[in-house]
């Protein structure tokens, strides 16, 4: 390489470099400013900016999100004692932890011995394997089934009429009556646990409890969105002030949209879950119709060892395919 050549190369760096730099500090004489400006300009409120919306944002909106926080909080995850007790209060039934854990035991007891009644095991270690497992579904699964399938039932009940609640309550806000007065109409027209829910709003508030307090405690019996919606629109215009009526209108109009979407996905849903019902009842109804054609060749399963364990591990797979079938059928809306 010629001293020309090297000489050629530095003066074409040199000249790339300033022209490189001489584009950057222009274009940074450029930008700069009007960056500058629209950051200023987002402070005061000119424009919207990095947190301008939390800035700009109303009080009734942060209000809002606090409730929901408030609400959030109040769902987080408790002792084994506090969490049977929230799910009897949710299915509405009125005994102590004493009691629920005393008829668990009998659930126990009684799945242990219409175990033994019903296999004949060979072993002693099959024996106790079988009615130890028993024993614990009774004891621990057993009652906790019953109590969410009671509250699940119980809050769709709640849920299936509260539009029509809301807009009694509207109707009477119009009319000139107080809302606590309104309150009293819905407990007193609608059956439990509707009217029995507004029926504790109006005696705890006649006790002197706040409103927030009273539906903190039916979001505990009754954790619905739609109870939740309430509770936050209800608290946040008690706040702020405003027309309720037309903010209940409102609300009752979202239930009502709700409701329609949630019977039209239960519609689109039912043919599948046609098919799950039969898929998952087809082997209890062939193995009575096996009982009832050859006793002898179906009661090797009851009878012996194997059989015993081929009874476990089917109903096993039996469980994880009901259980993979209604993830794929149930949506929430």
């Amino acid at each position: 390489m010629t001293e020309e050549t090297i000489i050629l190369i530095i003066v074409g760096s040199v000249a790339a470099l300033l022209l490189i730099g001489g584009g950057i500090i222009g274009a940074t004489m450029v930008i700069r400013p009007k960056v500058l400006l629209r950051r200023r300009m987002a402070q005061i409120g000119v424009i919207d900016g990095p947190g301008q919306s939390e800035r700009v944002e109303s009080r009734r909106q942060k209000r809002i999100q606090e409730k929901v926080k408030q609400l959030a909080s109040k769902g987080e995850k408790k002792g084994f004692v506090e969490a049977i007790g929230e799910e009897i209060l949710r299915a509405g039934f009125h005994i102590s932890i004493q009691v629920y854990l005393f008829c668990s035991l009998c659930a126990g007891v009684l799945m242990a011995f219409f175990y033994l009644m019903a296999m004949n095991p060979e072993t002693l270690t099959s024996t106790i394997i079988g009615g130890g497992a028993a024993f614990l579904i009774g004891l621990l699964l057993l009652p906790r089934l019953f109590l969410r399938i009671v509250a699940g039932r119980r809050q769709k009940h709640f849920t299936k009429h509260f539009a029509e609640a809301i807009d009694l309550i509207v109707r009477g806000i119009k009319s000139g009556l107080p809302v606590n007065e309104c309150f009293t109409v819905v407990a007193r027209e609608f059956e439990p646990p509707l009217g029995e829910e507004f029926r504790l709003l109006v005696e705890g508030q006649n006790l002197g409890m706040t409103l927030d307090e009273l539906l903190a405690r039916g979001l505990q019996r009754l954790p619905t969105p739609e109870y939740r919606f309430f509770a936050i629109v209800t608290q946040i215009q008690k706040q702020t002030g405003g027309n309720l009526a037309d903010t209940l209108s409102n609300l009752s109009t979202v239930l009502r949209d709700r409701k329609k979407l949630r019977d039209k996905v239960q519609a689109l849903s039912s043919e599948a879950k046609s098919s799950a019902m039969i898929i998952g009842s087809l082997p209890f109804f062939v193995s009575g119709f096996l009982s009832l054609i050859n006793p002898e060749y179906l009661m090797l399963l009851f009878t012996t060892s194997a059989g015993n364990w081929i009874l476990y591990i089917d109903a096993f797979w039996l469980f994880c395919g009901i259980m993979v079938m209604r993830q794929m059928i149930n949506f929430k809306v």
